[in-house]
Parts: C-alpha cells; structure tokens; sequence
C-alpha cells in the first residue's frame, strides 16, 4: 500500500544499518528494535515491543547464520567445546522467547531495563577485553570451569532469547576468562552459539505468530546487503568509532524510553 512505503523505507534503512553495525562492532538490534516499535505502535499498543522484539530477531537471523558460516575455518579446532555449548545455548534462547511470549506487556515495560542493560555491556567492553588479557589462564579448563561456562552460557542464552543485544559481548568475556581458544576461535564460537540462541528464539516466536512477517521480509533484504558493505566498512572504519556509537544510540533509547515510561 503506498501509505506503508514511508513505514518499509525506515525499517529497511534500519536493517541495512543494523547489518552494517553488526558487521563492525555488533548491536544492530538497537537499530532494528526501536523503529520496528514505532511502525507497530499503532496497530499493538503495549504489545508492539514484543512484537518487534520477534520481528527484529527473525529479520537479524539470516546474518548470524552468514557470519558463524564466515568463520568455520576457525570452528574447526572447537568442535568438542562448541557442541557442549549448543544444549544450553538452544534451551535458553527457547526458553527466554517462551518468557516473551507469555507476557507481552511485561516485556514491554522491561524494555528501557533492557536497553540500557545493553548499552552497558557495550561501555564495559573494551576495559573488560583488557581485563581478559590479564588474567586468561595459561592451561585447558578444567570439568569444574567448563560446567561453570555450560551453566552460564545457559544464562546468556536466557537473556539473548528475551531480548538479545549484547550477548557477544558476554560470551566473550566468558570465553576469554575461561581460556577457550584465540581470538579468532572465541569470536568464531561466539557468533555461532549467538545463531544458535537467535535460531531457537525464532522458531519460538514463530509458533506462537509474534512476527510481523511483511516488515521481516523488507529487513531480511536489507540486512543482508547492510552486512555485505558492513564488512567491506569495516576495513575503513575504526571498531572504536562505530562502538562509541553504539553506546550513545544505546543510551539516548535508554533515556527516550524512560522518559515515556515515567509519562504514562
């Protein structure tokens, strides 16, 4: 309909920045969210962040899917660590959508919580990445560290499948202290488990029909081609930079949607 060509014109540009950030330095999502809250408004009033929350995961998960495939070079030396991570990985992120769903309104008015549980992660990336290099262990861990990370990772999941954004930043901070491979096999394990947690949300919000499937199919396209030049971007482009403006787009929602909280 020509009324809605404004509507999929924003969301598509969202999507497009969204996997161009993701690409980069991660939190599309805090892209994607905000202006799929506002084109579902309208027509689900409290429930439109849920919504939206379902609809930004399902147009975001082809790009997850792209990039755990980008980095199975590096998966190759991990199989063993990996696998145990997936059981945890997949019934967290199912059970986190399950909590979405249950109660639509509640996540909404969790939503300014979260986002600025989000923007927090972002802030403490880069101190907490240096705090890793310090204090990594020089030896494999051991059964008691490796359930401790299962168990956790179980937690991370539960939080990525309710809401999401920032769980790479989690993982890797796990993954590091424990001493689970490089760099390059951390950031390998971390964004397939984050395919496997978004994969598993997905389906649950499927089965329960919370995704807007016509705005989906708009920033699937997108998001794709945002993280096709993301990717060429991020070759000119300081992670620093684009990280900085993660954390202020993160923030300023934050403080947006508090505002309209506290003003009923």
């Amino acid at each position: 309909m020509p009324d809605d060509i404004p509507t999929y014109l924003i969301l598509g540009i969202s999507a497009f920045a969204a996997g161009v950030m993701n690409s980069v330095a991660g939190g599309g999502t805090l892209l994607t969210f905000p202006a799929l809250i506002a084109a579902l408004a309208p027509d689900f009033g409290l429930g439109a962040a849920a919504v939206a929350n379902a609809t930004s995961t399902t147009a975001l998960l082809p790009g997850s899917f792209a990039g755990a495939i980008g980095y199975r070079k590096e998966l190759a030396g991990s199989r063993r660590f990996l696998l145990r991570m997936i059981g945890p990985s997949v019934i967290g992120g199912a059970l986190g959508a399950w909590l979405v769903v249950q109660d639509e309104q509640a996540f909404g008015v969790l939503v300014p919580w979260l986002v600025l549980t989000a923007a927090v992660l972002f802030l403490v990336q880069q101190p907490l990445s240096r705090w890793m290099k310090t204090h990594r262990p020089d030896h494999e861990p051991g059964p008691v560290m490796v359930a401790a990370l299962i168990g956790f990772q179980f937690l991370v999941a539960l939080y990525g499948g309710y809401f999401g954004a920032g769980i790479g930043i989690l993982m890797l901070a796990a993954l590091g202290f424990m001493g689970a491979g490089n760099i390059h096999q951390m950031n390998g394990i971390k964004t397939c488990l984050a395919a496997t947690i978004n994969g598993a949300s997905v389906v649950v919000f499927v089965a329960y029909q919370l995704v807007h499937w016509r705005y989906a199919a708009v920033m699937v396209m997108t998001a794709i081609l945002g993280g096709y030049f993301g990717a060429r971007i991020a070759r000119r482009v300081p992670a620093t930079l684009m990280r900085w403006v993660v954390i202020a787009i993160a923030f300023a929602l934050a403080a947006y949607y508090f505002a309209k909280q506290a003003a009923g």
